[in-house]
């Protein structure tokens, strides 16, 4: 559903990602892994469209990201990194006009809007304006307006920020779920979601993948091996 063929792309003279290949498929759960700067973030806009690549390609269910967006975005459910909302909006009502931009109406919307808030646990704050939401609430609700048109692709940049525990627990067991019939591809740094809900982990460090394969395959225990393979901000290169 997802690839990426030798993937470039610069600001100024630094390569935040540097050549990069890799696939996702439908079924699949991919973690990728990185340390603050990695190049995670600028990898997922560049899937999404949102970023154009220096050079290389980035195809969504067939369909070139630059050549085709509009075949390869409808395709694909997305959490920016800090996504933003309309504050003044109730949490339904954002719901709403995010089915509504994806082409849903009448019954199909109000279905949808449903299937989303029970998915992402929002009942209780259907009402509430968003910017009454506290952080867990608010990040639930983007990742709500993700989910809206059951998208075969899923990209997710940091889908557990903010979260407390129980919430965090919660979507991991979501994004594991929705793996099952989808493509999902959800940054992070934080190593227990590998395991949590990953069926294959990439490990990236400034720009270029150092590892990939099964929680198993990388090795135990896995903040080891993340250290051995990462560079620390503070290292120079």
């Amino acid at each position: 559903m997802i690839k990426i063929e030798n993937l470039v792309k610069a600001f100024g003279a630094k390569r935040a990602v540097d050549g990069i290949s890799f696939s996702v498929e439908r079924g699949e759960v991919v973690g990728f892994l990185g340390p603050n700067g990695s190049g995670k973030s600028t990898t997922m806009r560049m899937i999404t469209g949102y970023y154009a690549p220096d050079s290389g390609r980035v195809s969504v269910g067939g369909h070139d990201v630059v050549d085709s967006p509009l075949e390869a975005k409808r395709l694909i459910g997305y959490l920016p990194e800090n996504a933003a909302a309309y504050s003044d909006m109730t949490v339904r009502g954002f719901l709403e006009f995010a089915a509504e931009l994806r082409g849903l109406s009448g019954g199909a919307k109000r279905t949808a809007v449903g299937r989303a808030v029970e998915r992402c646990f929002l009942a209780s704050v259907l009402h509430q304006s968003i910017d009454t939401l506290s952080k867990g609430y608010r990040h639930r609700t983007c990742l709500a307006q993700a989910l809206i048109h059951e998208p075969e692709v899923l990209v997710l940049d940091e889908p557990t920020d903010g979260l407390d525990p129980n919430q965090k627990h919660e979507v991991r067991n979501l994004i594991k779920e929705l793996g099952k019939s989808k493509a999902v591809v959800f940054s992070t740094h934080i190593l227990e979601e590998v395991d949590a809900s990953c069926t294959r982990a990439i490990i990236i460090d400034r720009g270029r993948i150092v590892a990939q394969g099964t929680p198993d395959e990388l090795g135990r225990p896995l903040d080891e091996v993340f250290r051995r393979l990462t560079i620390p901000d503070t290292a120079t290169k």
